[in-house]
């Protein structure tokens, strides 16, 4: 059940940071872009992520699915810095097999917690065709969702609760370069994660990297309204493990590598896109639930 957390985790938190340009741009799916949002406007994301767990090295034939409709609202506070919110609605449902039953389910679903962070250009060079970025982020996760859910069996795991009940903190650094034809975006992020209800998550940190193409039209040419990219991402996180009551879960953490090929269409003000995260490597400890994979359609808008 740690991977539901995680990939929840991936569809909530950092879900939020591609949201970040004057006009609508290609940028990363999955992480943060250095671009930044013009003085006095607003984006808004819109993103619907669905993950599928079900390579159970154990034998109790656990699987896990989870949808998240994760709600961004980003603000341009002026031409370097910007003000981010976000808020997911989540759907988590674990089914394993039990005696004298074809299979037992245990689900919830609600709003999770709330994320409020800033992010800062620390350095821009602007050349004829071309733009570097470099900027930090830094903010927190307020336990709005409910950490409290139980059903008939009793109080539900932790990784099924739709909030976490800590209060978190992340950061990190982002930098794009982007050019008439393509872009690339590499994030490293860390999340430090704080204990609730005897509970503490581990740990996670992130090293992210995305190449946007434009596939059509190939050659820029005047009053051309839209363009489509072509994306190809990887997404390597790092966990630590879980503790309870100060012990360490054995079966919690270790290390996820994920390449997400993707599409988007991009105009001026709004941009459609897709991505399949794809898991390449998965070397977890003990027990812990296996990947299939994570999947996203959303939108953006910029007012």
């Amino acid at each position: 059940m740690r991977n539901l957390l995680l990939n929840l985790l991936i569809a909530s938190t950092v879900i939020l940071f591609p949201l970040s340009m004057a006009t609508a741009a290609a940028a990363p799916i999955t992480f943060n872009t250095a671009l930044p949002v013009g003085k006095g406007e607003f984006v808004n994301r819109e993103q619907l992520v669905l993950t599928r767990s079900g390579k159970d090295p154990s034998e109790m034939d656990r699987k896990i699915k989870g949808s998240a409709l994760v709600s961004v609202l980003a603000y341009g506070i002026n031409g370097k810095l910007t003000l981010f919110g976000m808020l997911p609605y989540l759907d988590k449902e674990l089914r394993f097999p039990a005696p004298g039953a074809r299979s037992v389910s245990r689900s919830s679903r609600g709003f999770g917690d709330t994320s409020v962070f800033l992010r800062y250009t620390l350095n821009q060079n602007d050349q004829r065709g071309s733009t570097f970025r470099l900027a930090a982020f830094g903010g927190v996760k307020i336990p709005t969702g409910s950490d409290t859910e139980q059903d008939a069996r009793g109080p539900l795991p932790v990784p099924l609760q739709s909030g976490s009940g800590s209060w978190d903190s992340f950061g990190g650094l982002v930098t794009t370069w982007q050019t008439l034809k393509f872009q690339l975006d590499v994030q490293l992020s860390y999340a430090f994660k704080t204990q609730a209800r005897q509970f503490n998550a581990g740990d996670e940190a992130r090293l992210d990297g995305s190449f946007q193409y434009r596939l059509f039209p190939h050659e820029l040419l005047t009053g051309i309204p839209a363009y489509i990219y072509g994306v190809l991402e990887s997404n390597l996180v790092y966990r630590n493990k879980n503790t309870f009551l100060g012990r360490a879960n054995p079966d919690s953490g270790g290390v996820t590598l994920f390449l997400a090929p993707g599409i988007q269409y991009v105009t001026r003000r709004y941009i459609l896109e897709a991505a399949v995260q794809i898991p390449v490597v998965q070397d977890l400890n003990g027990n812990a639930l296996e990947n299939d994979y994570v999947a996203r359609t959303g939108f953006r808008w910029n007012f």
